[in-house]
């Protein structure tokens, strides 16, 4: 099919090229000649494209596979080699000549070290996915001979995150197994690249370089650190009739009071108990209540934290708040100047929180209130949390955007920072300098 397509691509050129002979071409306008022009560009484009498709493909087989193992100083030699050659010839010097030689060889050598092929089967596994930060993260790299020869001593790479983990074989005969432990390092939140695993053959001077890949890569998620808040958000949020408000209503959960019947009244709201006592027809009327709503917003503008340590506890603080709203099967909602985050489970909730990344930004934590006000507009309550660098003029600004019958709370977060709770109008501002005291003054809040 290609060839039909390009005998009559090659037919059309022709055409082209009898129409653009001098006899006829000096009759032509400008506007015709680039008409001309554009239809022979397209007729070789679509002569050219078989060949070049062609050719790539035999480029990216063959040369690419060989260029690939050549380290960047092999690319020297290599080419301390070419121009010691060239000037060896321009200006017949022995000793360049001789000097290209020698890197030649060198270069014949370290072929040698790379050539052969093994047969391995390579298992990579983590004993856990998800840890948080501080706990240990353990894996294996298991490596059986599938070969029915000997392998020869070999070493295997493991990239972890930036780091690339070493991991030395034995002579291994047919069959036999060799299981490697290692330990990844968790100080930090982050989700670490683990793997996958290759194996490297290269010359001692590092000249070329050839690598396989035996496995996937797999993601390690370095949790926030987290603390229970068992018993300090039921103070101050009631999880099965929700928030009870001043408006009353008709129909509801939370019993208010009794009041004489109005006609249209739903009769089986009528109190008849006391309405045979009164002689008076006596109806129930309720408070309107909601379904408690959590809605947190946690800043990841780093100018408004004095240190990374800061901003950490407050992801921290955001997280632990988020896991007891979902313990409680209570609707969630977080957000980020970047935007909301996935809440189904805590699984989710974690992982999102992983891949947040504080950054400076123009977005304040007033935008953020803002952005969760008009995000979240039925939540019962807000958590702002910050920095210890938000003023309370923004604070104050942050408290007004967020919707009346709402029970707003900003937590600042700052290593040292004494515990404690002031207020800023309708605002509760909570200091925190220490994760584990968050259920502390959230108990201290809710009283």
């Amino acid at each position: 099919m290609s060839a039909t397509k390009a005998g009559a691509g090659r037919v059309r050129l022709k055409r082209l090229l009898r129409k653009a002979t001098p006899e006829r071409s000096s009759k032509l306008h400008p506007a015709s000649l680039l008409k001309l022009a554009r239809e022979t560009s397209a007729l070789a484009g679509e002569f050219l494209a078989p060949h070049w498709q062609r050719t790539t493909a035999v480029l990216a087989k063959y040369v690419q596979p060989a260029v690939s193992i050549v380290s960047p100083l092999g690319w020297i030699v290599l080419g301390t080699a070419v121009l010691l050659f060239g000037l060896g010839a321009a200006y017949g010097w022995a000793e360049a000549k001789a000097g290209g030689l020698m890197a030649v060889l060198l270069l014949l050598i370290a072929i040698g070290f790379v050539l052969g092929r093994s047969s391995y089967g390579v298992k990579l596994d983590l004993a856990r996915t998800r840890v948080a930060v501080g706990d240990h993260a353990i894996g294996s790299v298991e490596v059986t001979n599938t070969d029915p020869k000997p392998l020869l001593p070999a070493a295997l790479e493991l990239p972890v995150g930036a780091s690339t983990a070493v991991f030395h074989l034995p002579r291994m005969r047919p069959g036999q197994v060799h299981e490697d432990l290692f330990t990844i390092p968790t100080q930090r939140r982050a989700v670490i690249v683990v793997g996958p695993v290759r194996s490297v053959r290269a010359d001692p001077l590092g000249l070329l370089r050839r690598q396989m890949l035996w496995t996937e890569p797999t993601d390690l998620f370095v949790h926030p650190k987290t603390t229970a808040l068992i018993g300090s958000a039921s103070g101050f949020i009631r999880d099965l009739e929700g928030l009870p408000t001043k408006d009353l209503s008709s129909a509801d959960v939370s019993f208010h009071a009794l009041r004489d019947y109005v006609p249209g009244d739903d009769r089986r709201h009528i109190h008849w108990k006391t309405t045979a006592r009164t002689n008076e027809l006596m109806v129930r009327q309720f408070e309107e209540t909601r379904r408690a709503h959590l809605a947190v917003a946690v800043s990841t503008n780093t100018e408004e934290y004095t240190s990374e340590h800061d901003f950490e506890l407050a992801v921290s603080v955001a997280a632990s708040i988020g896991l007891q709203a979902i313990r409680e099967q209570r609707n969630l909602s977080v957000l980020t100047q970047q935007g909301p985050l996935r809440t189904e489970t805590g699984r989710n909730l974690l992982d999102e929180m992983t891949r947040i990344e504080g950054r400076p930004q123009r977005a304040t934590a007033v935008d953020l209130a803002r952005t969760a006000a008009d995000t979240v507009p039925n939540a019962s309550v807000f958590f702002l949390v910050v920095g210890e660098h938000v003023t309370a003029t923004q604070l104050r600004r942050a408290a007004a955007a967020v919707p009346p019958g709402i029970r707003a709370f900003a937590i600042r977060c700052a290593h040292g920072l004494d515990a404690g709770k002031a207020s800023i109008g309708d605002l509760t501002v909570l200091s925190l300098g220490n994760l584990d005291d968050l259920a502390i003054i959230l108990r201290k809040a809710a009283a």
